[in-house]
């Protein structure tokens, strides 16, 4: 297990900020992924091995904010997408980005059990674009917040 935190914090970020982030890639394959999400604020945790993610996500889906899985690191985005399916309830309670080669058409779902799945190479918008999607429902909450902590 790796953990990366962002040294600079991009001040324009309101949902990431120290928010806890699996990122699953194989060994030697992250594409600088894991160093963009940290620097959208979040914490990351990295997992080497695809099942053992799940396992984690399964038996505490809570300890985790977001969930971004290196789809073409595992065989591509039709494994990718088994793997949430394996996910059970626990994928209606942490929300997933998949990033892939294999995606023809970049995905935004409604529905929180299915995951966000953006186009590989990942630039630098689409992770935004895909995180604060993936993380709407924590974004509506924290700009609800303030108004009324008076």
């Amino acid at each position: 297990m790796q953990i990366l935190r962002g040294l600079e914090q991009d001040s324009s970020s309101p949902v990431g900020f120290g928010l806890h982030i699996l990122f699953v890639a194989a060994q030697g394959e992250d594409h600088g992924i894991a160093h963009r999400l940290a620097g959208l604020g979040g914490v990351i945790e990295r997992q080497e091995e695809l099942y053992s993610a799940l396992d984690a996500i399964i038996e505490s889906p809570r300890d985790f904010g977001l969930v971004v899985i290196d789809c073409d690191s595992f065989g591509g985005l039709e494994r990718g997408q088994r793997a949430v399916g394996l996910l059970g309830e626990a994928a209606g309670k942490v929300p997933v980005i998949l990033v892939s080669r294999d995606c023809t058409h970049q995905q935004f779902p409604q529905d929180r059990a299915m995951a966000t799945v953006l186009r590989a190479p990942l630039s630098s918008v689409a992770l935004r674009v895909g995180f604060e999607h993936a993380l709407r429902d924590r974004m509506a909450l924290r700009e609800f917040a303030p108004h009324h902590q008076d």
